[in-house]
């Protein structure tokens, strides 16, 4: 039977205190006899027990010396116990040092239990946490069957990640092709001499119907590929990629009658400016696409430091309704259906670009209605 922690814990305690306690008789017992300062004499010779004390070469009898062995007695016990209310607490002190130096050794496997659970806890998906393993060696006790038992959680949460990231992937890959196809004979059967206006309308609304799916799917591919591990770490001037962003979508804010205002301060950031670029046009077409319509505006705002502000007028957005913004195929309706705003991978996009980045995302709703998206990314020396 192996032992246990809780007995290996006991044992070290109970050894300690039993040295204690040994200890601290000794140094009574030496103590004791290091205060006694009278010597007792052997009785008389007729039989009869007489005291007779030898104090400074002084002789004491009878009452006499049972009042100065009375005397000596209480002194010697009140000294006793000062010197051993001291001793004791010397020997307590030195025995919770090594108590507490042994046990920290013997705890220290949970120690690193912590630490690596909270590294992973920690982690952003960019550096991919999962991959971490406490890989505990020492004797088979609960707190390595604990840490074995961590380490396969954690690997089998890291292979159901890989491999749902890997189904979206490859998902979103072969439906590309049939979607390509589509748009192809669609195109070409409109393009015919012989098609009529029948045909021709109905290619449109297939064609519409084949956008929607291509944006799917591209939001498929964009938030598999933003929940893996950054491959580009370049200096990134957000400044400048609001500026970008902006120019992109004047055409669809043209056609919206929504007023785009572009506010680009010094942002400096490190990371993949494709998917910065992408994280910032979601934010923007959001704000287009979910507005009051004509006479709206959207505020696209960069700095202080590594962040971006999107705001934008809009209906009214429960507090309540925020955290489902962010889960994919999620809009404020609560449709689940692909519509002409946007497939709901938007936001979902944007968290998780700004979580590869090591960033976070925050919103709130604005007074009067609509929406303030803030992303803020880690400093540059950071």
């Amino acid at each position: 039977m192996r032992p246990t922690l809780r007995l290996r814990l006991t044992l070290v305690y109970f050894g300690f205190f039993m040295i204690a306690g040994v200890v601290l008789l000794g140094i009574t017992y030496v103590l004791f006899r290091q205060k006694l300062p009278f010597s007792l004499m052997p009785p008389s010779g007729n039989g009869e027990l007489k005291r007779i004390l030898l104090v400074n070469d002084v002789t004491l009898t009878g009452e006499a010396a049972d009042r100065f062995v009375e005397a000596q007695a209480a002194e010697v016990s009140r000294s006793l116990l000062q010197m051993e209310a001291v001793a004791f607490v010397l020997v307590a002190a030195v025995a919770f040092a090594f108590a507490w130096t042994l046990t920290g050794r013997m705890l220290s496997p949970l120690h690193r239990v912590t630490a690596t659970a909270r590294r992973i806890a920690a982690a952003p998906a960019s550096e991919r946490g999962l991959h971490q393993r406490i890989d505990l060696h020492g004797p088979d006790d609960e707190v390595k069957e604990l840490a074995d038992t961590f380490d396969s959680m954690v690997e089998r949460l890291e292979h159901t990640f890989d491999t749902q990231r890997r189904f979206v992937a490859n998902a979103s890959h072969e439906l590309r092709t049939p979607l390509t196809l589509n748009r192809a004979l669609v195109e070409l059967a409109m393009h015919r001499r012989t098609a009529s206006p029948d045909v021709l309308r109905l290619g449109e609304d297939l064609l519409k119907i084949n956008a929607r799916h291509e944006r799917l799917i591209e939001g498929l591919l964009l938030l598999a590929r933003s929940e893996q591990e950054l491959a580009d770490h370049s200096p990134v001037d957000l400044a400048d990629v609001v500026v970008h962003v902006a120019e992109q979508t004047a055409a669809e804010a043209a056609t919206a009658d929504v007023k785009v205002t572009v506010v680009a301060g010094p942002a400096p950031a490190v990371g993949d400016g494709l998917l910065l670029e992408q994280m910032t046009r979601n934010l923007v077409e959001n704000g287009l696409r979910h507005n009051t319509g004509p006479g709206g505006w959207v505020r696209v705002e960069s700095g202080p430091g590594p962040s971006i502000t999107v705001s934008n007028s809009g209906p009214v957005v429960p507090p309540y309704d925020l955290p489902t913004l962010f889960e994919p195929f999620r809009r404020l309706d609560g449709d689940r259906i692909t519509s002409a705003k946007g497939s709901g991978l938007g936001l979902s996009i944007v968290r998780s670009v700004a979580q590869a980045h090591g960033g976070t995302v925050t919103t709130h709703p604005r007074d009067g209605g609509g929406l303030v998206v803030t992303v803020t990314l880690p400093p540059t020396g950071g």
